[in-house]
């Protein structure tokens, strides 16, 4: 289910950063504000990749549950006789 929850957040983030990110190239492309249209970009950027590398006090019990279960789920190796 975490794979369904993280696309949800990724479409969420990405309604955001698309319009802005086409904005801002469209500023750069025509020359009209190529700074403002650099900084659209690099927000555009930015919000997609924190959304993607932060960590939030929800996701913490998902990230213990994976590493329990990890550990529990791990087959024995053969000893050495």
């Amino acid at each position: 289910m975490a794979g369904l929850f993280d696309t949800i957040k990724l479409v969420g983030v990405l309604i955001f950063a698309i319009p802005a990110a086409l904005a801002g190239l469209e500023m750069v492309a025509t020359g009209s504000r190529p700074y403002i249209g650099s900084a659209l970009i690099v927000c555009a950027v930015v919000l997609v990749l924190v959304q993607r590398r932060l960590t939030t006090p929800g996701d913490v019990p998902g990230l213990l549950a994976k590493k329990v279960t990890g550990s529990a789920a791990r087959t024995p190796e053969r000893e050495e006789e």
